[in-house]
């Protein structure tokens, strides 16, 4: 199905809206239209008769019926633009949704900024297609077929001439719009393109001002700009190119009907008020005809901006509920790999056959070099993704059976990079539980070790952070996304607990926070420190996508192997202080 077709379905679901808008609009076009009729007449009394009654008559007439058409053009306009604006609404809302529904694999191939200006730039152009394009292309219909009829039924001779250049401005047209489409993409596409760099560019405009790297990202949007500008001037010179051939054929007309006209006037078959009739016709013709043109362009336009919006909302999730997904069950907390693989797409594989056993309670700490399938293989519980092969169960549940949202309210996740919301400290915190107290969200930044520094700002709770909560500390932001996982009181969690860019007195306080987090739950960690591995109940070593090692810190140690290597690279470095570094050393 055409994207043009599933838009006008979409502006169809507020049928009595646009039947209403319809409706004015007829009733406008008929006003329109009595005018010639009216003042023709006028004019036949005037050089006729001269009565003054009729003539009066006559004027009075031509004032109401066009007072009547402001009115009628009044209430078409209103009415069309509250449809084109529920259309827009219920778009953004429908893309919106879908984005939350599609899954990380979505999300990796994406382009923030190309998401943005589909739900901006292209949502736009459905709209003046909506509000514009379907009232103007079906008014433009109704006075070709209304003007066409009077035009024949007056003089049919006349009447065919004055019809037969519209099959030329139609054929004009669908060449047009045939060119303007592609084009028209290239431009959304691009404009996609550019909106990437800008928000990329002020996400990290941080980044930009330390490098000094200001006027490379000026040629850098510049460049994407310019792009943009040539694809729309390209698409302007079609537009143009077709109005000044559409002026051209009906001047042209307009041409022969008045020396055809003006010779049935000498030859007394038409009179005076008639031929000013037919011109004033042919004038009122000149308005679809003028629009054909500009109407290809806002077509051409919205059929592109359609399409990429149906991309989003055709998208399919590897990730869904099942039909009959249930709702997980009080948890305790035991999950268990049964054979997992997992890939990224056509990548080769992320995890290979992994078995995996965790009691309710245990803390599992997780090691490996870098790309070993550590994130991945967390990532699986709360689904982010799914596996390829095999199965996950919580408390003997596939959890593929269960419903999202039930499955991540009992998978808490603290990670290292920390995404805070242009909100108050207190909303953040809350940002799983809205309806939380505030002794709940006082008593989680407690557990957190971050209630004195809360307090000690002049606003408290109520102090507003920036956006990506950019006016807090890394450390703040740490202890903050603890505290809101604490409040959601999740029995099962997923934390890094990496803090190498903090400094040693916030190390310590995140440290306690993650202890006192940990504490009853199933917990696991992506390892940095050497104390996560010791207070681990198991420990996995990864190494291309499998779980090499297991084991407790004493044992995998005294094998030596991958976790001793680990350990001497990474871990030591990590530990608290030289006296446990000694005894480390002799473990």
């Amino acid at each position: 199905m055409s994207a043009i077709l599933r838009l006008t379905r979409m502006a169809w679901q507020h049928r009595w809206l646009l039947l209403l808008t319809y409706l004015c609009l007829g009733l406008s076009t008929i006003m329109a239209m009595a005018v010639p009729r009216l003042l023709g007449a006028a004019i036949d009394v005037a050089l006729g008769s001269g009565n003054r009654a009729s003539l009066l008559f006559l004027a009075g007439s031509i004032l109401g019926v066009s007072v009547l058409r402001g009115a009628f053009s009044y209430g078409q306009s209103y009415l069309g633009e509250a449809v084109s604006q529920l259309v827009a609404y219920n778009l953004r809302n429908a893309i919106y949704d879908r984005l939350q529904q599609l899954s990380f694999a979505y999300h990796d191939r994406q382009q923030t900024g190309n998401l943005m200006s589909k739900a901006t730039a292209d949502v736009e152009a459905v709209r003046w297609f909506v509000s514009v394009g379907l009232i103007r292309s079906v008014q433009g219909l109704l006075l070709v077929g209304m003007v066409g009829a009077l035009l024949v039924t007056m003089d049919w001779r006349l009447g065919m001439v004055s019809l037969a250049f519209v099959p030329l401005i139609a054929g004009r047209a669908i060449q047009v719009s045939r060119r303007l489409r592609p084009t028209w993409m290239r431009v959304q596409e691009e404009t996609g393109h550019m909106t990437t760099v800008l928000q990329e560019n002020l996400a990290g405009i941080r980044v930009v001002k330390a490098f000094g790297a200001e006027e490379h990202e000026k040629r850098r949007f510049g460049d994407r700009a310019w792009v943009v500008a040539g694809h729309t001037l390209e698409a302007m010179l079609l537009q143009a190119s077709n109005s000044a051939v559409m002026a051209l054929i009906f001047t042209a007309a307009l041409g022969v009907i008045l020396w055809l006209g003006g010779r049935e006037v000498i030859l007394g078959s038409l009179t005076p008020g008639e031929l000013a009739q037919f011109i004033l016709y042919m004038g009122i013709l000149t308005q679809p005809v003028r629009m054909t043109g500009w109407l290809v362009n806002v077509f051409s336009r919205a059929a592109s901006a359609g399409q990429r919006i149906f991309e989003v909302l055709d998208a399919l999730s590897p990730v869904r509920e099942r039909p009959r997904a249930q709702v997980l069950p009080h948890v305790k907390g035991e999950v268990h790999f049964e054979g997992v693989s997992f890939s990224y797409d056509s990548a080769g594989p992320a995890l290979r056959q992994v078995n995996l056993h965790v009691k309710p309670g245990e803390r599992v700490a997780l090691l490996g070099r870098p790309g070993s399938g550590k994130s991945t293989l967390v990532q699986l519980i709360p689904r982010f993704y799914d596996v390829t092969s095999g199965h996950i169960t919580i408390d003997g549940v596939d959890i593929r059976d269960v419903t999202l949202e039930s499955l991540r309210r009992n998978v808490g996740i603290v990670q290292q990079d920390v995404f805070l919301f242009t909100a108050t400290i207190r909303e953040n915190i809350a940002y799983g539980n809205p309806q939380a107290s505030t002794e709940e969200v006082v008593r989680a930044a407690r557990v957190a070790q971050l209630h004195d520094f809360v307090t000690s700002l002049p606003d408290g709770y109520e102090t507003w952070v920036g956006e990506r909560g950019i006016t807090l500390s890394g450390g703040q932001r740490q202890r903050l996304a603890i505290a809101r996982t604490l409040l959601l009181d999740p029995p099962i969690l997923v934390l890094d607990d990496s803090t190498s860019s903090v400094d040693p007195e916030t190390e310590q306080e995140i440290q306690r926070a993650l202890a006192e987090v940990m504490k009853g739950r199933t917990t696991f960690v992506i390892a940095h420190r050497l104390s996560t591995v010791q207070g681990a109940d198991q420990v996995l070593v990864l190494d291309g996508g499998e779980i090499v090692e297991r084991g407790s810190h004493q044992e995998l140690f005294t094998k030596g192997g991958l976790y001793r290597q680990i350990y001497d690279l990474q871990l030591r470095t990590h530990a608290v202080s030289p006296a446990r570094s000694g005894a480390e050393g002799d473990a």
